[in-house]
C-alpha cells in the first residue's frame, strides 16, 4: 500500500508528464517522425523543381522567378522548413543525450544482430547533412560560395556552371549518397514511430523506404553528374 508521502512525491512527476507529453521519449520520437516527413515532402517537391534543368534555361528560371514573385508562399515554406529542421535536430539531440545518460559507459564489444549501417550512423549523417544544407544555401541561394561567377537572376547558369567544377560535384554526390542513407532509415523509422509500420519477421525489407530513398538519391545525383559529363550546354 502506498504511503501518503510516496503519493505526494510522485504526483508532481506525473503531472509534469501530462503537461509536457512531448518531453517523453515517445513524444520526442513522434516529433522527429512528423518533422522528418515534412522534410522528405519538401525534398520530393525540391527534386521536381530541380529536374526542370533538363528542360533548359527558360523552364528553370521561370520556376525560380515564380517563387520570387510569390514572397508569402516562399517565406511560409521557408518558415515551415526552418521550424521542422530545428525541432527535428533538437529532438534528436535530446534523445542522444538521454541515451548517453542511460549508458555512460559504452559497450565493451557491440555485436548488432539486426541493424544496418544507415541505422547506426543516423546521428553522424544528420550532422553531415546539416553542414551540407548550409553549404548548398551559400552556394546556390546566396552565392556566398561562388566557384564560378554567381548570377542572381539566372539560376540555370549557377547550377550548370557550378556543376562543371569537379570538387563541387564531388561534394554534392557524396552528400546525396548520405541523403539516400538517411532517408532510407528515417522514412522507415518515422512510420514505426507513428504506428504505421508493423513489426515484421523481415525488418530489413522496407519497400517504401527503398523506393523513396532511391528516387531522391538518383534524381538529385543525376543533375550534377549529367552536367559534369557534358550536359546542359
Amino acid at each position: 500500500m502506498q504511503s501518503i508521502g510516496e503519493f505526494n512525491e510522485d504526483r508532481p512527476h506525473d503531472a509534469s508528464r501530462r503537461l509536457h507529453p512531448w518531453r517523453s521519449t515517445v513524444g520526442l520520437k513522434v516529433l522527429m517522425a512528423a518533422t522528418g516527413i515534412v522534410l522528405v515532402v519538401f525534398l520530393v517537391f525540391h527534386l521536381l523543381g530541380n529536374l526542370l534543368v533538363y528542360r533548359g534555361r527558360d523552364a528553370l528560371n521561370e520556376y525560380s522567378a515564380f517563387l520570387v514573385r510569390e514572397p508569402p508562399l516562399l517565406w511560409a515554406a521557408r518558415a515551415v522548413l526552418l521550424a521542422s529542421a530545428v525541432i527535428h535536430i533538437g529532438a534528436a539531440a535530446l534523445l542522444w543525450n538521454r541515451d548517453r545518460l542511460a549508458r555512460p559507459v559504452a559497450y565493451r564489444r557491440l555485436r548488432p544482430r539486426s541493424t544496418t549501417v544507415p541505422a547506426r550512423t543516423m546521428r553522424l549523417t544528420g550532422v553531415v547533412l546539416a553542414g551540407f544544407i548550409v553549404f548548398h544555401i551559400l552556394h546556390l541561394t546566396t552565392g556566398t560560395i561562388a566557384p564560378v561567377p554567381f548570377e542572381k537572376h539566372d539560376v540555370y547558369h549557377n547550377v550548370v556552371e557550378g556543376f562543371r567544377v569537379p570538387w563541387v560535384v564531388a561534394i554534392y554526390l557524396g552528400a546525396l549518397a548520405i541523403v539516400g542513407m538517411h532517408v532510407w532509415h528515417g522514412a522507415w523509422a518515422s512510420l514505426r514511430s507513428l504506428g504505421r509500420s508493423r513489426p515484421s519477421p523481415r525488418p530489413k525489407r522496407r519497400p517504401v523506404a527503398w523506393i523513396l530513398a532511391l528516387v531522391l538519391w538518383g534524381g538529385f545525383s543525376s543533375i550534377p553528374l549529367a552536367i559534369w559529363l557534358g550536359g546542359g550546354r
